[in-house]
């Protein structure tokens, strides 16, 4: 079982390099990278602070969203399980914000149907996807 959970953490972490590289470069997809652009115009409208007086950029906020998404991605596929939990709580609040957004704009709920699907994987991950402790040699 724990190789399971090893696949989907690496799995899932490559999924967000990939979407992260979307966000921050034509190299992948310029159509995709167009559209993220356009879609971060409205979402920077409704961004959560937004009602603290704080509206990012969008140009910003699409770059920050990527970088975030390419190395807290790295992080959970590859890296020591400290920085993997803290990857994965920064994905899971990225993923909640993605939801909310999506919601306030009143998308239809098809299109939030990624963002949870990652997010449940995400919390799945953080309750069942560890290895248990080493057992004591002498009991």
């Amino acid at each position: 079982m724990a190789a399971a959970f090893t696949a989907l953490r690496v799995l899932l972490g490559l999924f967000f390099v990939l979407t992260g590289l979307g966000k921050l470069s034509e190299l992948l997809s310029a159509e995709l990278h167009r559209h993220m652009k356009s879609e971060f115009v409205r979402f920077a409208q409704v961004f959560p602070l937004a009602d603290f007086g704080f509206t990012p950029e969008p140009g910003w906020y699409l770059e920050v969203v990527g970088w975030v998404e390419v190395v807290a991605g790295l992080l959970l596929a590859f890296g020591p399980q400290l920085l993997q939990e803290i990857s994965n709580f920064v994905l899971s609040v990225v993923m909640i914000g993605a939801i909310y957004t999506l919601l306030v704009l009143r998308e239809p709920l098809a299109m939030c149907a990624p963002a949870t699907l990652c997010l449940g994987l995400l919390l799945l991950l953080n309750i069942r996807g560890h290895a248990d402790p080493p057992k004591p040699k002498f009991e």
